[in-house]
């Protein structure tokens, strides 16, 4: 949440606009379970977004957006696409969303509606799908194993996300690695495992996403990789970027001292309901508490970084900010 701190007796969460963030939860789902299209409704709307589905009756088959509670992670191959290799969504949350986006443009738009069309993305969490995960870190009858036999090949997969406003495509980009093998040091090479956060600001004003993916493994038919990424909470700013809107929500939490050396105190002054969560910068959990009135967190042994805080209320509006840990 987009805020700016007031120094008093602790810090003011003074919310310039409105947010609203797309969790998939009010879907409802059972566990490990999905809406894959089959209900031929055409896509799922969820906060202020609109997700595009495909499905074909015929082959059983969809692209586009699914929406998930699945939590295999073992499974390999493109019977298990409908999975987050986290096996939960963001923030220990029970659902998310899956992309597809198959060839031959290996991309696909995200509809920004209501009060945050023209406005601005603050950002989104991102993982890779099981199949994407276990198809670059093994191999498979279609893709190849990440690295190759040696280890320094010189492998990468990508998202890359655009902004589109009034039928015009921006120039800006914002680029995530879901994987990256590219470092001469090959200790480095990696594939995402875990919800990451990605910021989208810079992308500005706009009325709709492109998202597209880039691979090294590419083929007679283009990319060998499957093009699946996992997406969850996607927050919006309900209003464009460069205008001026009054103080829609104010709320008051304390976090105090700030920085901190040994135990950070949480003073919640509007008695709100929800939980808090703390994420290190590497978007490692370090803790989840109930939001009570007030509480302490004992961070004496925690490194010194900045951590992210996330105050999540029962209505699912979310809240964050940050600390830093001496």
């Amino acid at each position: 949440m987009k805020t700016k701190l007031l120094l008093a007796a602790s810090f003011l969460f003074n919310l310039a606009w409105a947010q609203t963030t797309a969790t998939f939860e009010n879907f409802n789902l059972a566990a490990d379970s999905a809406l894959n299209g089959s209900d031929l409704s055409g896509g799922y709307s969820d906060g202020n977004l609109f997700f595009p589905n495909s499905y074909d009756v015929q082959f059983g088959s969809w692209a586009g957006f699914s929406v998930s509670t699945k939590t295999d992670v073992t499974t390999p191959g493109f019977t298990n696409d409908l999975s987050c290799i986290a096996g939960e969504g963001a923030l220990n949350s029970n659902s998310y969303a899956v992309g597809y986006f198959p060839f031959p443009l290996y991309e696909q738009v995200i509809d920004i509606t209501g009060n945050a069309d023209g406005g601005a993305m603050e950002g989104m969490y991102v993982n890779n799908s099981t199949y994407a995960f276990l198809s670059m870190r093994d191999g498979d009858a279609f893709a190849k194993k990440f690295g190759g036999v040696s280890g320094n090949d010189p492998d990468f997969f990508k998202l890359k996300i655009q902004k589109y406003l009034n039928g015009s495509l921006g120039s800006a980009m914002v680029e995530f690695y879901l994987a990256d093998f590219r470092f001469s040091d090959n200790s480095q090479d990696y594939i995402i495992d875990e919800w990451t956060y990605v910021d989208l600001t810079s992308l500005g004003n706009a009325d709709s996403l492109l998202l597209s993916f880039e691979s090294s493994d590419t083929g007679q038919f283009g990319i060998n990789t499957p093009t699946y990424v996992c997406l969850d909470e996607l927050t919006t700013k309900d209003g464009p970027a460069t205008s001026m809107r009054s103080l829609e929500e104010v709320i008051h939490i304390g976090v105090y001292p700030n920085p901190v050396a040994a135990s950070l105190s949480i003073r919640n002054q509007d008695d709100l309901r929800g939980e808090v969560l703390i994420f290190d910068i590497a978007g490692k959990q370090m803790g989840q508490y109930p939001m009570t009135k007030q509480f302490e967190i004992d961070v004496a042994d925690w490194p010194s970084m900045i951590y992210q805080l996330v105050f999540r209320k029962t209505d699912g509006k979310v809240y964050r900010s940050s600390f830093v840990k001496k």
